[in-house]
């Protein structure tokens, strides 16, 4: 048996009644969204489970309801004996696996995360940045499109997710260029998307100095599970590698495609994607077949699918 390990989803990925079957059935669970709601002063279980689809959208509500969801399912598993050896989360899936390592507390990280969103969101006047994913280019192509259209504005990688999926950000008139070059290059698709910032872009260098006020004031632990991180795709050594890590990751590329590079090179051969949707399993899966390597991979968002899990344990 391989090693196994647990992934977390970034933003992206909530929608309107995602947790809802795991806090009506499991303590733990309803726990978890309970202290989330206290530490924040609002009802995170009101903003996940009835919404409105803009309420929730919104980036400072989005990340700490993303993380609390992620949370409680972590909890049923854990209570249900299935951990991992392994850890690593796309953007803000990130912090889920800090608090899955014990870096920080959960009360700490979804403070956090909410001033992360704010940060993220006040960073770049609405409708200066924007976002497009490149499907079926190769890195290399990518790159060539991203500096020939450096000259319209900032431009740059955000997303490494699998072969052949590459998301940009950056300055609005810089984006529209690349993806016109992306495609006269001979992208299979390339398409603006339906976000509200520019993320991982040098545009948010300012939020990432801000979450720095933040981040040094929390008490900080070295992780007990070892955690690959986005900005550098590699396992966090100490505690003093955390915080410029994140602050990093705010405006620097997220190397997924590397991070699960590497834990397949360490050995993990199970991996089990946790919170709502099952956007990084079909990821993994790109990333597995590219590398030809053999690999199971679950998801668990509802009751269904933790049943489907437990089954497999």
């Amino acid at each position: 048996m391989g090693k196994t390990a647990f992934v977390f989803p970034g933003q992206g990925s909530q929608y309107v009644g995602m947790g809802r079957e795991f806090v009506e059935n499991f303590t733990a669970a309803k726990r978890t969204f309970e202290e989330a709601s206290d530490s924040l002063g609002l009802s995170i279980e009101k903003i996940c489970f009835e919404g409105p689809d803009e309420e929730l959208k919104k980036t400072e509500n989005t990340q700490p309801a993303i993380l609390t969801t992620s949370i409680a399912i972590l909890k049923v598993l854990e209570e249900e004996g299935i951990n991992c050896d392994m850890t690593a989360g796309l953007s803000l899936g990130e912090y889920t696996s800090l608090v899955q390592s014990n870096v920080f507390t959960f009360a700490d990280a979804v403070q956090l995360v909410k001033k992360r969103g704010k940060y993220m969101q006040e960073a770049v006047p609405f409708g200066v940045g924007l976002m497009a994913a490149i499907m079926g280019l190769a890195r290399e192509e990518v790159e060539k499109c991203l500096q020939a259209c450096e000259k319209y504005g900032i431009v740059e990688a955000a997303n490494y997710n699998s072969p052949g999926q590459i998301v940009i950000s950056g300055e609005a008139k810089a984006v529209q260029m690349a993806v016109e070059k992306a495609t006269a290059s001979g992208a299979k698709k390339a398409v603006i998307l339906p976000v509200s910032a520019p993320f991982h872009c040098s545009l948010l260098k300012p939020a990432g100095e801000k979450l720095k006020g933040d981040l040094e004031t929390l008490r900080i632990n070295s992780p007990k599970t070892p955690v690959v991180t986005n900005a550098a795709a590699r396992i966090l050594n100490s505690k003093e590698e955390v915080i410029p890590s994140l602050v990093q990751q705010v405006s620097k590329s997220v190397l997924w495609e590397d991070s699960i590079e590497v834990m397949l090179q360490q050995g993990v051969e199970n991996f089990v994607e946790i919170g709502p949707g099952k956007t990084l399993t079909s990821f993994i899966k790109r990333i597995a077949k590219n590398l030809d390597k053999q690999v199971s991979i679950a998801h668990v968002e509802n009751l269904k699918t933790l049943k489907a899990l437990t089954v497999q344990n």
